[in-house]
């Protein structure tokens, strides 16, 4: 796998001492940009309120971060509605988005591209600590409540698929053994295991809230999710083909060394996106790292270096505007044109072939829901033969 060593280290000796307003030449920046990221107790809020303020006063741009914690809304504001330039969304949720999974299969589909690498997210099962569960093994014997994220199809599938199959059960098994608690929210979803309505919640380790849950009377502990459990992960996987499994590095102190899984964050825009704003803001995410890195933890995840890393796994496109400033600096090749092509390509596959069923579908009179057989069949016509989107190890 290549690392792109020599360049990236020449970026570095540089140390890109042009400055944010040399670096940045003569470019307009727009008088406003808004981000849309999720909710106000994530670390996606948060890190976002921490480089924000810093390109405010360098660019002179008005910088607006506002909290969505609806993954369907923050996609429809940012791709219907474009009243928000830069979403912060998980790579899981994007193929979600993408591929039509639970109720995205009901809206349009719109292509989208990556920005920049906002952070690598450690997730995990977490229970209250006073739980008689040690392994999600013991989710088999049943009768387990289990926080279910409605306002996320991917949490969803996390949990009625990837969760199932991690702990031996099919879907259909855990319909019958689970019991599934609702939740409207981040927050809500992940405070039922301490709130005493849920037994185990997928929550990310870095959240502020998690915080306050470990501190809460009995505190949490987290399930591992062996990586030696060969098995337990080919099914996850097959469920959430997104995330990279190993040890928890980064969050609350209850989760540290545990394993788990890691989903990226990543800005993501529109694809019709002016490619000047795009080559810009890239330049400017990796040229004032220094300035911002230190804001939030977060933050530090930002690095040029970071994002190069994760391109060497990503199947998601790249917005031509960033393209554009990784060859520049020379930490983009032939090699990256190739797959970013392919998944261009991919994208506009799975965007065609969706709103290709929902003009059959309406064209029938069918009711495009993801609850209607019909609608269901018809979509499946369209995407059967369609490669999915899964982290290129």
């Amino acid at each position: 796998m290549k690392t792109f060593a020599i360049a990236a280290a020449a970026l570095i000796a540089a140390g890109l001492q042009a400055g944010p307003a040399q670096a940045q030449d003569n470019y307009a920046w727009p008088r406003m940009l808004v981000v849309g990221t999720p909710g106000t107790t994530t670390g996606s809020f948060a890190s976002t309120n921490g480089w924000g303020p810093v390109m405010e006063k360098q660019t002179g741009m008005s910088v607006r971060i506002v909290p969505e914690g609806n993954e369907m809304a923050r996609l429809q504001r940012l791709t219907v509605k474009k009243n928000i330039q830069i979403s912060s969304t998980s790579s899981a949720e994007i193929r979600s988005q993408v591929e039509g999974i639970g109720a995205y299969a009901a809206v349009p589909a719109q292509p989208v591209y990556i920005l920049w690498h906002h952070n690598d997210t450690p997730w995990g099962y977490v229970t209250s600590g006073n739980s008689d569960l040690t392994s999600l093994k013991d989710l088999a014997k049943g009768g387990y409540r289990i926080s279910t994220g409605v306002f996320s199809p991917t949490l969803v599938t996390s949990v009625k698929k990837g969760l199932p199959a991690f702990a031996g059960l099919t879907p259909e098994e855990a319909q019958d053994k689970f019991i599934f608690v609702p939740a409207s929210s981040y927050a809500e979803s992940c405070r039922a295991v301490v709130e005493g309505r849920a037994d185990i919640a997928l929550c990310a380790t870095i959240s502020s809230l998690l915080s306050e849950m470990e501190a809460a009377p009995g505190g949490i502990k987290w399930l591992p999710m062996e990586t030696s459990d060969k098995d337990g992960w080919k099914g996850y996987g097959n469920a959430r083909p997104m995330v990279v499994p190993g040890p928890i590095s980064m969050g609350v102190k209850s989760a540290i060394g545990v394993e788990g899984s890691t989903s990226n964050f990543l800005y993501m825009v529109r694809s019709d996106t002016d490619e000047d704003f795009a080559y810009h803001m890239a330049k400017w995410f990796a040229e004032s790292f220094d300035d911002y890195k230190s804001t939030h933890p977060l933050a530090a995840r930002m690095s040029v270096e970071r994002f190069r890393h994760y391109l060497n796994s990503s199947p998601l496109p790249v917005h031509p505007g960033t393209v554009r400033y990784l060859k520049e600096i020379g930490l983009w090749d032939e090699e990256d044109d190739a797959w970013n092509n392919a998944a261009v390509a991919r994208m506009d596959a799975w965007v065609a072939a969706r709103n290709a069923a929902l003009k059959e579908a309406m064209s029938q009179g069918i009711r495009p829901s993801p609850d209607d057989e019909a609608f269901l069949a018809i979509l499946k016509k369209h995407t059967a033969d369609l490669e999915g989107f899964r982290v290129r190890l």
